[in-house]
């Protein structure tokens, strides 16, 4: 499933997502990116993330406080560390990992995200590529 997306990634999209490999921190598309919409899945487009979850964590990373829907969380030891890894639950794609050290008046977790890993749909073209069930997630009321 998702082959033909899988096949249309990029080299760097492919090794994150497929290869669980992590792009470099400061050097990525969306580490300082603010403008309101969502990110979905690189490769299944699955809704992730909404930009009203995102802050600037300073980690080097896109980082959001929570997911629109439930990913899925894996325990990962590798690095000589142990992490909790994230992955989306459409195509199974790495997406980054999450940590206890978030903003606390958030539920604090910090979900930190390779930009390679996602997609981002802004706000106005949300509801013409289908989400727009997800407004409301990302609209301040």
């Amino acid at each position: 499933m998702y082959e033909k997306q899988k096949a249309d990634l990029d080299r760097l999209q492919y090794a994150v997502t497929q290869e669980n490999q992590t792009e470099r921190p400061f050097d990525n598309k969306y580490d300082n990116f603010f403008e309101p919409g969502i990110y979905v899945d690189v490769v299944s487009g699955e809704p992730l993330f909404s930009s009203a979850n995102k802050y600037n964590s300073g980690c080097g990373w896109p980082a959001f406080t929570k997911p629109i829907v439930p990913v899925q969380q894996k325990r990962d030891s590798s690095h000589g560390m142990e992490r909790v890894e994230v992955r989306s639950k459409k195509a199974d794609s790495h997406l980054g990992h999450v940590f206890n050290d978030g903003p606390k008046d958030q539920g604090g977790l910090r979900y930190c995200i390779n930009s390679a890993a996602l997609r981002f749909v802004p706000l106005e073209k949300m509801k013409q590529e289908g989400y727009g069930d997800y407004l409301n997630q990302v609209e301040k009321p």
